[in-house]
């Protein structure tokens, strides 16, 4: 049975699901929502997910798993981009609450603001700005010394942190101060069944 995943191509959030989706090897149908005409605030998206966001994947007719890092999890269980190693998967949740609680809210609201709104004088975006730097510092200093996040093996918690960070321009971001983030970024998208996030107005 294929999954079948309701998101925004160009948001980060759903395309964690997709690439991890893909690089797992798994079988699913995409469906576009269009976000931005209030698809998902409609009775019958809510349905789906009641909090009225994307993604959402879609297990079975009953099923349906929303936030995108508790999708990813729910996908990478027994597989190599989740460990087995107790503390391993610990550490893995721990980059994916970081991405969500201190990356997220400030590199992709930003970018949303600029690509999505188009709102480049909006008032919020200073302080987002310094909050993904703040977040940024976090990374880089981590990578500095590994290949990637957890136990030198890439993971779910390098697709949840990877979807916004390699698109950090477009939230107005200047990656040129961090070249371990740089190099990981680059080591991300040699990785198998790799696919790009398309662009805001594609």
């Amino acid at each position: 049975m294929n999954y079948q995943v309701h998101g925004v191509s160009a948001s980060g959030n759903c395309y964690k699901v997709r690439l991890a989706l893909e690089q797992l090897n798994l079988p699913y149908v995409w469906h576009e929502v269009d976000m931005m005409s209030g698809a998902t605030r409609t009775d019958a998206f809510r349905l789906l997910n009641p909090n009225g966001k994307v993604p959402v994947l879609q297990i079975d007719d009953t099923t349906c798993l929303s936030e995108s890092d508790a999708i990813l999890c729910y996908l990478a269980e027994g597989t190599p981009l989740m460990p087995a190693d107790r503390l391993a998967r610990a550490q893995v949740l721990q980059w994916m609450f970081f991405e969500q609680y201190s990356h997220e809210p400030n590199v992709a609201v930003a970018r949303f603001i600029l690509q999505f709104l188009k709102k480049a004088d909006d008032p919020r975006l200073p302080e987002r700005i310094a909050g993904s730097y703040r977040a940024l510092d976090v990374m880089e200093s981590h990578l500095a010394t590994r290949t990637f996040f957890v136990g030198e093996n890439y993971s779910v918690a390098d697709i949840a942190l990877y979807a916004y960070t390699h698109v950090a321009a477009e939230a107005n971001l200047d990656l040129s101060r961090y070249p371990a983030i740089r190099a990981w970024i680059e080591r991300v998208r040699t990785q198998p069944r790799h696919i790009d996030m398309p662009g805001v107005d594609q």
